[in-house]
């Protein structure tokens, strides 16, 4: 008599799972590291849902190369991946910022980095519309090669970021 409950619980628990939307893919951090050439090196942090990490595992799913061709789009850049790890991708991306230089000072410019076209990119997959992404950072860090940063919370587009070293 007790096996038909636990069938009904489970039934139950899978309903819950397929009917409701489960918090997903969650920007934690973005570094962006703009080096003396103008190169810029991305850290990109993330958290992912358990039906997420399935399809990473299953290689139905690529965050890094997904993250990686945004990239090339958006920039118009070479782009190189570094690193990948459960939580986290790496990039390079060749001349990031605009350099200018103007009597002993130079001055880097980050472009604006928007989130909005990658929730286009994720209704590619089957498991789109089961899950709620997040893409915007908590923190985004842009930071130069004299140490200067400025920081921005919870942004769907970064600004462009503008800042004059004296050499």
């Amino acid at each position: 008599m007790q096996y038909p409950v636990y069938g009904c619980a489970v039934l139950i628990l899978l309903a819950a799972i397929i009917a409701c939307p489960a918090q997903a893919f969650t920007a934690k951090t973005l570094d962006i590291t703009i080096q003396d050439s103008s190169d810029a090196v991305i850290t990109f942090s993330y958290e992912l849902s358990w039906l997420e990490q399935a399809a990473v595992f299953s290689k139905i799913a690529d965050p890094a190369n997904e993250l990686a061709r945004a990239l090339r789009t958006q920039f118009n850049r070479d782009v190189d991946v570094i690193s990948v790890t459960g939580n986290s991708a790496q990039f390079r991306v060749k001349d990031f910022a605009t350099r200018k230089e103007n009597a002993g000072t130079v001055t880097l410019i980050a472009p604006s980095l928007s989130f909005k076209n990658a929730e286009k990119a994720l209704q590619r997959y089957w498991f789109a519309r089961l899950i709620n992404p997040d893409f915007s950072p908590d923190v985004t860090r842009v930071s130069f090669p004299d140490g200067y940063n400025e920081e921005f919370y919870n942004l769907e587009t970064i600004p462009s970021v503008r800042h004059t070293i004296n050499t």
